[in-house]
């Protein structure tokens, strides 16, 4: 004796297994939400005099600057470096941040001997 199913159901059957199949199939081949990141500059310097270039190559980053403000992503020097750095190619730095933390004021003076 064997067990047949009617023909029915055994389209039935065959259509959910084609449906789970594709459902596991897309959600991997969905792209996944990329995590949220913060986008503002990890240093920020303020400088004494303006700068006299809008963009400038220190510290192994591109600093943006707009009047005495330049800010720019991270970079693999230490803070003291990025504004040794800085202040070589633009003048004495005023204020120095990275990632919110403000360098000290023993440290600034270090900074633009």
């Amino acid at each position: 004796m064997t067990l047949s199913l009617p023909r029915s159901t055994k389209l039935g059957v065959l259509g959910a297994a084609l449906a789970y199949t594709a459902a596991g199939f897309g959600t991997l081949a969905l792209p996944t939400v990329a995590e949220a990141r913060d986008t503002g500059p990890f240093y920020t310097a303020e400088l004494a005099q303006p700068a006299s270039e809008t963009t400038v190559i220190a510290g192994g980053v591109a600093w943006k600057c707009q009047d005495t403000t330049c800010v720019a992503s991270k970079g693999t020097s230490r803070p003291m470096r990025m504004c040794r750095e800085l202040q070589r190619d633009l003048g004495e730095v005023v204020a120095f941040t990275t990632k919110g933390e403000q360098l000290e004021e023993s440290r600034l003076e270090k900074c633009n001997r």
